[in-house]
């Protein structure tokens, strides 16, 4: 579980490569589907931790996957 984000069943996958280290975030919480909201490459050497800006973006495609799975 990727902290952080509730209990909105968030996941994240990390694969080092030899390019670097890549990262695909995810939410089980839709009945229909696996939902990726966000992959991308990390960019930092050091630490472990998400950039600000990927983690925002993660929170506002959750919403938006939340809203139309609600209307479905």
């Amino acid at each position: 579980m990727l902290r952080g984000f509730g209990g909105a069943g968030i996941l994240e996958v990390v694969d080092d490569a030899a390019g670097g280290t890549y990262r695909a975030v995810y939410t089980v919480k839709c009945k229909e589907a696996v939902l990726v909201l966000h992959g991308f490459q990390k960019k930092r050497k050091s630490g472990i931790a998400m950039p600000k800006a990927d983690r925002e973006l993660i929170r506002v495609r959750l919403r938006v996957a939340e809203a139309i799975a609600k209307e479905r």
